[in-house]
């Protein structure tokens, strides 16, 4: 049994694990043809062709692909490369790239080997779900991940940068200012933000023109504020907290209802300044910020939750020792609800008739992260605890 326990946690079974999921979901969808999976592909490619000819980028395209870009224009040189491969290569080897770069950033954490392995092992099948959608999703995981990791090692110039491409590409890279209050040089991180976000506003303007690019904003601005209101009634989308609640029992429920509570219990975790040094308080406060902008937001669909996944399984591994049998619980819980549910693993019947239309793949990560915010108040943090997860 423990040969067998230590192969599947073993880092080569571990690296395939996580890295083949992924590429069979992709190479299955090119090999089937699936051009409504495809079409995220296409999205994220003519964004950058759509730039290079001074094309509005959030109006529909429909000789190339349906739905809508929602993605800002600097989105444009990191595509760029797939997206002058053929389509079949190209939509494999950007799948393999965010798999690879939130690989690389949850390396990064300071915690101990295992540890990174175990977080890799439970987010496998959630990355797998994003692949298969070919979605973007696990970049935005890694740039949040990255600003954490840059500012623990004291070097904000980078960390500013991630925080600001988060910013620009999809916005929620905002959240990365949640690690502000680690940071030693706060006034070179402030000063860092100002000049990465001045680079990557001019930056796309070399692939077309300064009139074009500012005109782009003000396009973006308006796409995302009438996204905001499709997504509502979505049934593909709005996996919120929001959205269960309006699919359960408030179908008219103000978003603000529910978001102003979430933000205050957000900041209140920031009352214990005695501990915004502690490794396993800051742990907390990026597990948090991982769930919280998937949960709190009307745009979230199911591949959307890989950024929240990777937030359970860092709480999940800063725990208290021994792991409480609420904490293996509620991880069994997102295990099953919020990553299987998705697949042909789940019950067809319980996600067609329950999961999907109420939302419910949020449930286990709300839960989980009401207990974050508990943790944060109210534990105390020992030496012990400390020792079982740093590096």
């Amino acid at each position: 049994m423990d040969k067998l326990a230590k192969f599947f946690t073993s880092k080569p079974f571990v690296y395939v694990f996580w890295f083949g999921l992924s590429l069979f979901a992709v190479v299955k969808s090119v090999i089937l043809g699936h051009t409504h999976i495809h079409n995220n592909y296409f999205v994220y490619k003519y964004n950058f062709i759509h730039v290079l000819e001074q094309r509005n980028l959030y109006l529909h395209d429909a000789a190339h692909y349906f739905d809508l870009n929602h993605y800002g224009p600097i989105f444009s040189y990191i595509i760029a490369p797939f997206a002058l491969m053929p389509d079949a290569l190209g939509v494999v080897l950007w799948v393999m790239f965010t798999a690879g770069l939130l690989l690389f950033a949850i390396k990064q954490l300071p915690i101990r080997e295992n540890h990174y392995l175990i977080i890799l092992l439970l987010c496998a099948h959630e990355l797998m779900t994003s692949a298969a959608n070919v979605q973007i999703n696990p970049l935005i995981a890694a740039l949040i991940i990255l600003s954490f990791t840059f500012i623990k090692k004291e070097q904000d110039f980078w960390a500013a940068l991630m925080i600001a491409l988060g910013m620009f590409i999809k916005l929620y890279g905002v959240v990365g200012l949640a690690f502000f209050f680690f940071s030693n040089n706060k006034i070179k991180l402030i000063g860092s933000l100002v000049f990465w976000s001045v680079v990557l506003f001019i930056l796309p303007m070399a692939l077309s023109s300064p009139g074009f690019i500012v005109q782009t904003y003000k396009d973006w601005y308006a796409d995302l504020v009438h996204k905001n209101v499709d997504n509502i009634a979505s049934t593909r989308e709005d996996v919120s907290v929001m959205g269960m609640v309006r699919k359960i029992a408030l179908p008219h429920l103000s978003n603000l209802v529910v978001l102003l509570p979430g933000v205050v219990l957000f900041g209140l975790s920031y009352l214990r300044i005695s501990l915004l040094k502690k490794l396993n308080f800051q742990l907390l406060i990026l597990s948090s910020t991982l769930i919280f902008p998937v949960i709190f937001s009307t745009g979230s669909e199911s591949p959307t939750y890989i950024i929240a996944f990777v937030g359970v399984a860092i709480w999940y591994i800063n725990g208290t020792r021994p792991v409480s049998k609420l904490d293996i619980g509620l991880l069994i819980f997102a295990l099953i609800l919020t990553s299987l549910s998705p697949s042909d693993l789940f019950p067809r019947y319980l996600k067609q008739h329950y999961v999907d239309p109420y939302a419910l793949k949020a449930l286990p990560c709300f839960l989980i992260w009401l207990k974050i915010i508990y943790e944060t108040l109210f534990r105390k943090f020992t030496d012990k605890d400390l020792k079982a997860v740093a590096a």
